[in-house]
Formats: structure tokens, sequence, C-alpha cells
């Protein structure tokens, strides 16, 4: 079977009406009200230690962890978001329906919004950077009410199955069936430990890949982003911690490049691909993993726009409390002139009084105008000299985003294996 011809424009009437309210406002803030339920079920899970808990809801924590967890990682991200394999039509929804029972949202928002990401990591526009603070970063942004549509001119390539609109428009519905069976399953206990538990650790698990992976951890290669390496992530993601790696090269379907980087996602494609179910795995190039690497001194354009950006806000903010200090007045103020020679100083009637030196603030530690005398290591900052250095930060980072716009740009024609697709590709068979 082919992809439906027609491709939507725009986003769907339920994803207009929930940006309606969003497109006015101006400034990002948090959703408390619809917040409600995600603070609800981080409670939930307390509550097990009224009730009878078994080693089977445990077992059914973890197995709804694991393989939901894979649902994220091999579905909504790196086939959805990344298109870095292929699969049939109706594998394609049963990967979808596996997504959305994780409850993060449907699969066309997630995969949307993470091409986002991809498009302007760590600059203006990246929806989930860590330049605006952790929890922005980890959660933030999701209570936010500027990410709650869902945009389809950001996904037309699988916007195009209605099957996945339809989806998308009730993504909450698994997570309800699923949430009833475990009850049905273990009872309190299956639900509050089973599904509840394994639904919170799944969040915060997938949350860590946005936040942690671009603030702590190792880089192998020089991404014009922060990202960066964690085996710790890697093992509670399924394979998703290879950060800098993915970065890199990110329509590759197996992040961990190397034989003892952990990627149990990768090695479940690789078997599934083996019995038919996907298929078109794309490895990253042997001839790539060996460039840009940052211990070979390739320019790490990602990390020095990263700390030159820390230092112009620190630098900016020094220049506007300098800027805007006023002179402290003293009690010499009002004691009388400062004359130019000390040796000359008239007597208080004398006919030199009116021989006033005026020659204004003199330098640290040294009588000023008026009397007025500037505390040492204390300097005041003009306005030509303020708005120079305003501009020589502004230019230099101005060209530290160029270049880094540039290796973006160079990094775009890349090919990844030789299943490389692309928006105008052929969908699912």
């Amino acid at each position: 079977m082919s992809a439906p011809a027609t491709v939507p424009t725009g986003t769907s009437t339920a994803a207009v009406a929930e940006g309606s309210a969003d497109s006015a406002d101006s400034v990002d803030r948090t959703d408390w009200i619809n917040a409600i339920p995600f603070f609800a079920v981080h409670l939930a899970p307390l509550a097990a230690v009224f009730v009878s808990v078994t080693w089977q809801d445990w077992v059914l924590c973890a197995v709804l962890y694991v393989t939901r967890m894979f649902f994220i990682t091999a579905g909504y991200h790196r086939y959805f978001s990344h298109r870095s394999y292929r699969m049939h039509r109706v594998t394609q929804f049963l990967m979808a329906l596996g997504g959305t029972t994780a409850a993060q949202k449907g699969p066309l928002w997630w995969a949307g919004h993470h091409r986002i990401h991809h498009r302007y990591t760590d600059v203006d526009g990246d929806v989930h950077s860590p330049r605006d603070g952790f929890w922005w970063s980890h959660v933030g942004w999701i209570l936010s009410t500027k990410y709650k549509a869902t945009d389809l001119s950001t996904i037309k390539d699988f916007a195009a199955f209605p099957e996945l609109r339809l989806l998308e428009r009730f993504s909450w519905v698994p997570v309800w069936l699923l949430g009833i069976g475990c009850f049905l399953i273990g009872g309190w206990g299956g639900l509050l430990i089973g599904f509840f538990l394994s639904t919170v650790l799944l969040w915060h698990g997938t949350f860590l890949v946005n936040s942690a992976t671009h603030l702590f951890g190792r880089r192998r290669y020089a991404t014009p982003d922060t990202s960066r390496n964690s085996l710790i992530i890697a093992v509670i993601t399924g394979g998703e911690g290879w950060h800098n790696n993915h970065h890199y090269l990110p329509a590759s379907s197996r992040q961990g490049f190397t034989w003892w980087e952990f990627d149990p996602t990768w090695y479940t494609l690789r078997a599934l691909a083996l019995i038919g179910v996907v298929r078109d795995l794309k490895d990253p190039p042997a001839r790539l993993l060996d460039q840009a690497r940052v211990r070979d001194g390739a320019f790490d354009i990602g990390m020095f726009r990263s700390y030159w950006e820390k230092a112009t806000k620190r630098t900016g903010e020094r220049i506007a409390d300098l800027s805007a200090r006023p002179l402290q007045p003293t009690m010499e103020m009002t004691a009388g002139p400062v004359r130019s020679d000390p040796s000359t100083i008239p007597d208080p009637g004398g006919d030199h009084a009116d021989h006033i030196d005026d020659g204004g603030l003199a330098a640290s530690g040294a009588p000023g105008a008026a009397g007025h005398t500037v505390p040492a290591g204390d300097s005041v900052l003009t306005g030509d000299s303020a708005t120079h250095l305003s501009g020589l930060i502004a230019r230099v980072l101005e060209s530290a985003d160029q270049l880094a716009g540039a290796t973006r740009r160079s990094g775009k024609g890349t090919k990844v294996g030789s299943g490389e697709t692309g928006p105008g590709d052929p969908g699912p068979e």
C-alpha cells in the first residue's frame, strides 16, 4: 500500500481550537489547570502504602516501563521523528498505538516538536533547550501553553495518514484502557504500581534526554549544540543516552556507535528486521564516524557558543549595572573645591579662591570634581563605552552564530546509509 496522495496543510480542527488561545500569549507560561492531572499521576503511587502490593505488581511495572520505552525510542523518536527505518502501514499504526500508551501525547505532536528541536537545537526556537533552565527543558515546556497544539505542518509526511490523525485526536484512549487493564489484572496494586509508577518513571526517563544529555556527559563529535553522551541515561532509556552521537547523525537508527555503547532499541530493531517487521535500517557510515571528533582537534562550535553566550550574558548584566549605578554623594562634595596643586592652596579669604580645578572625575582613589572622591576599585562606565562594548560583544556572538549556522547547513547534506529518506520519499508500504 502507498501513502495517501493528499497532505493536510496547517493543523487539525482540535489543534486549532487548542492553539487559538495560545497564539495570543506573547510569553510562555505554565498551564497550571491542565497540569493538575500531571502532578496527580506523580502522587498516585504514594497511595500504594494503603493497599496490598505483590511482586507481580512490580513485574508489571517493569514490563510496562521497558515495552513502552521501546515504543517511544523506536517509534516516536527514531521512526516518526527521524525516519531512520521503514515498516508497513499496519506496523506503523501499531507502533504509534503503543507509543500513545506512554501518556506522552500523540505521535504527530511528539515527533513534530522533536523535529523543531533538531532544527533549532540550543538556539532561539528550540522548544526545550537547557539554555532556558533545567526545569524548562525537563518538563516545563510540556506544561507550557505555547506547545499544547499539534502543528501538522511540521510533520506533513505522517500527517497524511488518516489513521494517525485519528489516533492523535484520541491519544488519551489507549492510556485509559491500559490503566483499566492494569486494575483488572492486579487490582489497586496493579494500578498504582504497575501503571502509575511505571508511567512516572517513563516520563522522567525520556525527559532526561531533553535536559540532562545537554548538560552532563562527554562529547565525541563537534556538533553545533551542547549534546552529550551518557551511559547512565542510555541504560535508563534503552539507548537514547548517546545523544551527541544522535545529534551528529540524527538519521541513523543506531545511536550506540561502538560495541560497548549499550543500545537495546537498536538490538530489537535488528531482530525485527530479521523477521521482516521493519526494514531499511540506516547505519552510520564508517567514513563519518572518524570525522569531526573533538579529541582530534575539531573546533567544538557548540560548546564555544554555549560558553560565549554565558559570558555575554554576565558581561551584559555587568554593563547594565555599571551604567545605571549613580554617583554616591559624600561629605566632601559640599566641603569646597579641590585645587589642582595642593601646595598652592590659598587661605580661606585669599585672592586665589576663584582658581578652581574642575577637571572632572579623577582616577580610582583620587579626588574628583567638586571634591567627590571615587572609591578605589570602583570605576564609572560612560554611555559611549558601554555602547561600544555591547556592540563588540554582539558582533562576536553574531559571528559565532554564523559559524554555527554554516556548520548546520554543511551537515544537512550528509547521507546516512543507503536508505536515507526525506519528506518527499515514499511512506510505508
